[in-house]
Formats: structure tokens, sequence, C-alpha cells
């Protein structure tokens, strides 16, 4: 009995000895999603200092996030699109723009620890202008075919869909832009919805389309030139 006893201690013993500490698992230093904050989406910027009749100055803020050691701030002006990108360490950045002009922005979260980076959501909104009662649509986004998405179409057909917004909330339609070259043509007006199903294609075929958005005051806005090829 004492022997059997003897041998179960041993046996706990040498079990004991033989596990393994669990590696202790590596601190996630991943950059958080920064949240934007001001200016407000899909509105009218009327907090700016203003310059001149033509630029004001508009601050920019957003929520700090985790494992960050500096933000990119990456604007872009809806009319022009022409971008720009400045950095900083803060939550905040104050930034002289064109008054009465449509932009968007996002920031990017960086950190010197990780070569992982995490891109905020895309706002856009209107710094306002002297004198605007109304405001034009923003630029609308496509949203299917992806932008350089290769597609498949074997019912010879594919299926556009873009986003429109903007601040007065009155856009009344869309026109569709659409051809093989980068000046397409126009293959639809006066579309009430966001989309426009059954569009011919040709496989091998690389195409082109554009959005233009109309609301009801009369003003219009031109999208960026998509393009999708088609397998």
């Amino acid at each position: 009995m004492k022997s059997k006893l003897l041998i179960a201690v041993l046996f706990l013993i040498v079990t004991a000895c033989g596990k393994k500490n669990s590696p202790t698992p590596a601190p996630d230093l991943t950059p958080g999603k920064a949240v934007l904050t001001l200016p407000k989406q899909n509105e009218a910027c009327i907090s700016g200092t203003i310059i001149s009749s033509t630029q004001s100055s508009v601050l920019f803020t957003w929520v700090a996030s985790n494992n960050v050691d500096s933000y990119d701030l990456n604007l872009k002006n809806l009319l022009t699109g022409g971008t720009t990108s400045q950095t900083t360490s803060t939550t905040q950045l104050q930034i002289t723009l064109s008054r009465n002009t449509p932009y968007s922005w996002y920031i990017v979260s960086k950190s010197s620890k990780s070569a992982t980076t995490a891109q905020s959501d895309t706002w856009k909104f209107y710094n306002a202008g002297v004198g605007a009662v109304s405001y034009a649509p923003y630029p609308a986004d496509a949203v299917a075919p992806a932008i350089g998405q290769n597609v498949a179409a074997p019912a010879g057909t594919v299926n556009l869909s873009w986003k429109g917004s903007s601040v007065d909330g009155n856009i009344i339609s869309y026109d569709v832009y659409f051809g093989t070259s980068t000046s397409p043509v126009v293959l639809k007006t006066n579309v009430t919805d966001s989309f426009y199903n059954n569009v011919s294609v040709i496989s091998g075929s690389q195409y082109y389309w554009k959005i233009v958005t109309k609301d009801a005051n009369g003003n219009t806005s031109y999208s960026d030139l998509f393009q999708f090829k088609v397998n």
C-alpha cells in the first residue's frame, strides 16, 4: 500500500514538473479607428472663422483611439478633386478652406509600434459661403461595381449602383453616363433610384461610368469617373 502511494506521489511530482507555463500573449498594439466628430457628416459647416470672402478656417475634431502616436487627416476638395494630408499627434486640426465648397475627410490612425494603420469612416460636409441659400449635392460615390473591380457578367449585363447625398436632402434624380471611353456618353437621364440594372457589357472590355446628381433647386454635381473590367 505504501509503495503504491509513493508511486502516485512521484507521478504527480513528475507530471507537475513537466508542465510548462502558457506564454503570455503579446499585447495588441494595432491602432484603433478614429471616430469623427466635426465638421458633421452631410451638413453645412457655418462655425468656421471667416478669413475672407473666399476662405475660412475650420476646426476638425475626432475621438482619440487606442495605441495611436499620430493621425493623418486626409481632405478632398469635391469640386476640384484636389487632396491634402496633414499629420498631428492631437485629436484636432485647424485648416483653411475655400468657402462655398464641398469637402470629404477621413482620419488614418498610426503607431510607431505597429505597421498596421486604421482608417476612419469618410464624412462629407459643405463649407458655407457668402449668401449661400442652397447647396449643390455632393458628388455621388460608386457602390457597385467597385472602382477597378473585375466583374463576371455571364448574362452579358451588369447592375450599376451608387450613393448620393446632399446638405439640403432634396436630390430628385440622377443622369447615368456609361461607355468604353474615358468620356462616357449618356446612358439614362432622370433616374430616380440610386441604381440602374441590366446594362449591356461585353466580356474582356473596360468600362467607364459617372453620375450627375440633380436637386430640386436646379443644382448639379458630377461624380468622379469610375471604371471596371468585365471578365
